[in-house]
């Protein structure tokens, strides 16, 4: 995202959080904004930073600009600041960049790891006959409801994708889809913990139980992985955050 154009416009009163008497506040007008905005923000680090540096970027450019019009740098800061608008006014439009990141790498993980598991249980479930060393009937049907409930989330996971893609870049990204992204990975990772213990109850009934626990260690793997990224997606969608 780049960094938003100088507006001209004074924030409201209070916008920016915070106190320049703080000694744990930064000193600089530009990097006392950048903090407090950081502040409110949720997202992954490295998004975050990005979006950061390019309005640290922005707010320095507009400095110097300024600079010959105001009696010190310090006078110049502040005026940049001023026309780029305080955090109440910013946040918003940074949070949503910053969730769409967030369902977006969401997406890309349940695209990844689902197939994948839902492959090793198709190999499994066919590796023998059931009679024989194979998972049990019912174990195989529960197998099957529970991918089809991660299928589900990978697919709303493909779609998330591509209304967010480059050829979507002029698309306004509703405001509830990054949070359906988020509860798609939650019902994603719900099937695979479920997986993961059925798998472990089979081991105790077929002769292939060393598959079974194997199997059901690698949805364990990806539950995690998974839950923790949805959790996260989630978390951004609660937002945009009040100053």
């Amino acid at each position: 995202m780049s960094a938003p154009g100088r507006s001209g416009a004074t924030p409201p009163q209070g916008a920016d959080p915070a106190d320049p008497a703080d000694p744990a506040v930064p000193a600089d007008p530009v990097e006392r904004h950048v903090s407090a905005l950081a502040a409110v923000l949720r997202g992954a680090d490295r998004d975050k930073a990005r979006m950061l540096d390019e309005l640290r970027e922005g707010l320095l450019d507009a400095a110097a600009d300024l600079a010959p019009e105001h009696p010190s740098p310090e006078d110049a800061a502040r005026e940049a600041v001023r026309q780029f608008g305080g955090v109440a006014e910013l946040a918003p439009d940074f949070q949503r960049e910053l969730t769409v990141a967030q369902a977006r790498r969401t997406s890309r993980r349940i695209l990844l790891l689902v197939p994948l598991l839902l492959s090793c249980w198709y190999a499994l479930a066919t590796a023998a006959p059931p009679a024989a060393q194979g998972l049990p009937v019912p174990v195989q049907v529960l197998l099957a409801h529970l991918g089809g409930a991660a299928a589900a989330a990978a697919l709303a996971a493909a779609v998330f994708l591509a209304a967010t893609g480059r050829t979507a870049r002029r698309m306004t990204v509703p405001d509830r889809l990054p949070v359906m992204v988020g509860w798609a990975g939650t019902t994603a990772a719900v099937a695979l913990a479920l997986g993961a213990l059925t798998l472990g109850v089979a081991a105790l009934l077929a002769a292939a139980w060393p598959l079974c626990l194997l199997a059901g260690a690698v949805a364990l793997a990806c539950h995690a992985q998974i839950a923790a990224s949805a959790r996260a997606c989630r978390r951004c969608s609660r937002l945009p955050v009040a100053a």
